[in-house]
């Protein structure tokens, strides 16, 4: 049966990598995961306790849009981490951030538009615009302006700008100033600017700020995977301009019919879990601070500097110029799981790999120690 040109598709190397750590462990082989960015603790009690007591009744569709309430929520969000005022009828419900990029993608370009993204930069926004037979763009970002794009890096012809703050896989954020020059040059080029905020709770100095706070005519998106460590519950969030609200929504009637309702019930919940989701952050810091301790000790001494997220991006072009190779040789040698750089950036990714440390700080000072003796002995 013949195919689309549409579904090639580059692979996801990080979940290549997952498989390749899954094997290792059937064979008996204990493996440290510093590749996935998923946290290690599961949703708050509170959103396992909503969801266990809305089993009791039914679980059906709900409108596209996602639960009123749980919009209203997400909406409160907004006032409380960043003194924004937000309309909840602005707050679209989706299947995970994946969805929304899908809905996004769909609502704002045509079949050819050329697409900017940052490099590094999560892949998923790459493979995505292929497969909407869109053009995605690669925009080199440079160390010196901390792996994020500024408006000079910005080709003429882009109809859309993608742009993730704190980034994947670098952790590096964009102050006010730096993001609303992006927006503002956005603006006067008519690029649609979409702001990728799946991150944000996730910061260790200042916090980060919203588009929101620059413009109403942008789209944000976020979920409840990373800073709600909901990650399997596949339920995330958009913001739109008002006039864009009907657009995405029959979309998104079409596309999904509507999110998933036990998940929606728990992400209501989860947003009153504060007291325990910054209790996961506070260890996040010391995963943190125990990562840009041990990794130059093991010879990893190029490290992007990690503002948020649970990421360290590290060049390691004094070791490799082959961050897939080198990957794997640390997986079978050291049995740590890291991430190849060529999953963010298929030009200079060759020369970077990626750490996450979402899990628990046991693991983290056994991965630093195995990775210590296996550089050491290397």
């Amino acid at each position: 049966m013949r195919v689309s040109r549409r579904g090639a598709v580059d692979p996801f190397i990080v979940m290549d990598v997952m498989e390749q750590a899954r094997l290792l462990e059937a064979s008996g082989v204990d493996v440290i995961h510093m590749e996935v960015g998923q946290p290690g603790t599961g949703a708050p009690e509170g959103a396992r306790v909503a969801l266990a007591e809305a089993l009791e009744r039914p679980l059906g569709y709900t409108v596209a849009l996602g639960l009123p309430e749980l919009r209203a929520g997400i909406a409160a969000l907004y006032q409380r981490w960043y003194g924004v005022d937000l309309d909840p009828s602005r707050v679209i419900v989706t299947n995970g951030s994946s969805g929304a990029f899908l809905l996004a993608f769909s609502a704002l370009f045509d079949a050819g538009d050329r697409v900017g993204l940052g490099e590094p930069g999560y892949p998923s926004y790459r493979q995505i615009l292929k497969a909407l037979s869109l053009d995605p763009v690669g925009i080199p970002a440079s160390e010196a302006n901390r792996l994020q794009p500024v408006p000079s890096d910005l080709p003429d012809d882009l109809r859309g700008l993608i742009v993730a703050s704190p980034g994947n896989p670098s952790g590096t954020m964009l102050d006010h100033e730096a993001l609303s020059a992006l927006i503002a040059h956005a603006a006067r080029r008519d690029i649609a600017f979409i702001s990728d905020e799946i991150y944000h709770g996730l910061h260790y100095d200042a916090r980060a700020v919203s588009a929101l706070e620059v413009s109403d005519d942008v789209y944000v998106i976020n979920s409840f995977s990373k800073y709600f460590s909901m990650t399997g519950w596949r339920i995330g969030w958009m913001v739109v301009p008002p006039d864009h609200v009907r657009l995405v929504e029959r979309l998104a009637q079409n596309m999904f019919i509507c999110p998933p309702h036990a998940s929606q019930i728990a992400a209501l919940a989860a947003l009153d879990c504060i007291p325990e989701l910054e209790a996961n952050r506070a260890v996040y810091a010391e995963n943190r601070r125990l990562m840009l301790e041990g990794l130059p000790k093991a010879g990893f001494t190029r490290i992007a500097p990690p503002d948020g997220a649970f990421y360290i991006y590290a060049e390691v072009s004094d070791l490799t110029d082959d961050s897939l190779r080198f990957a794997s040789e640390i997986l079978h040698g050291a049995g740590v799981a890291v991430t190849p750089g060529l999953d963010f950036d298929p030009v200079r990714g060759g020369r970077w790999l990626r750490f996450s440390y979402a899990r628990g700080t046991d693991d983290i000072r056994e991965g630093l120690a195995r990775l210590q003796a296996f550089m050491a002995a290397r």
